[in-house]
């Protein structure tokens, strides 16, 4: 039996419904719902514990809302580099708002030694630098975000914590180190949006959420898929969202 959507009416109704192959093939206007969807309740071998998840859900989770508050707080020139530095201090921040970031996850991050980014965030009045944290060297930087109550949540910091280290190693949307800033966070914001093999958001989402025009999108789309991350994308005009695949590595690839 496979699950299908089915519309009618020209689209004024769409119905959900279990139905077997051939009957699938002789329905007009029906879609079988990808398994990627369905293999959790379909399959017995995939079958998990009541109330468990997906390895990485909560924290594909926490970074896409905390990527979309930034959009919405964010000037929308932000550099991609700001917006990841953003990421990192949202999720990191204690309940009153203050984060230190060691100074080897800014060498990590490529940010060692550089003030613009931070500067980006001072100017739009979204966090302040602290006096004791412009030595960006060994010990890192200091900061106090501004808008407490909408970044600053006092609960669960473990699992803010895990969502912060998953956001610089967003498997298995991983691009090299040395890539530009625009194509980590592109990769990021797909990866957020990414079930086991596919995934899809609307455009303006994506645009919204990276601060890039859709032009420049299409092209870092373009370069995960030469760069072997995704296996192919496109985008549903009519629907406005944008769908991909991510390209299936081998065991030793991954290794």
């Amino acid at each position: 039996m496979l699950l299908v959507l089915m519309r009618e009416h020209g689209g004024r109704i769409w119905r959900l419904a279990d139905m077997c192959a051939a009957c699938t093939a002789a329905a007009p206007h029906a879609s079988v719902v990808p398994e990627t969807l369905t293999a959790c309740a379909s399959s017995p071998s995939r079958v998990r514990r009541r109330g468990s998840r997906p390895h990485g859900h909560d924290e594909r989770r926490r970074v896409r809302e905390t990527l979309t508050l930034l959009a919405t707080v964010l000037p929308r020139f932000s550099s991609p580099i700001a917006r990841l530095l953003a990421l990192q201090c949202a999720l990191r921040a204690d309940g009153n708002g203050k984060v230190h970031l060691p100074g080897g996850l800014l060498r990590g991050m490529r940010l060692g030694g550089h003030a613009v980014p931070w500067q980006e965030l001072e100017h739009a009045d979204w966090l302040r630098c602290l006096p004791t944290g412009r030595d960006r060297g060994q010990r890192g930087v200091a900061a106090q975000l501004l808008d407490v109550d909408a970044f600053a949540t006092p609960h669960d910091r473990t699992g803010r914590a895990r969502a912060a280290h998953w956001a610089l190693h967003p498997a298995p949307m991983i691009v090299a180190r040395a890539a530009p800033p625009a194509l980590q966070l592109t990769a990021l914001a797909l990866a957020a949006h990414t079930g086991p093999e596919a995934g899809h958001a609307e455009a303006d989402h994506l645009t919204r959420q990276c601060g890039l025009p859709q032009t420049q999108l299409d092209d870092l789309l373009d370069r995960l898929v030469r760069a072997h991350v995704l296996e192919m994308w496109h985008c549903d005009g009519d629907a406005g969202e944008i769908h991909w695949r991510i390209r299936i590595r081998s065991g030793r690839q991954q290794r």
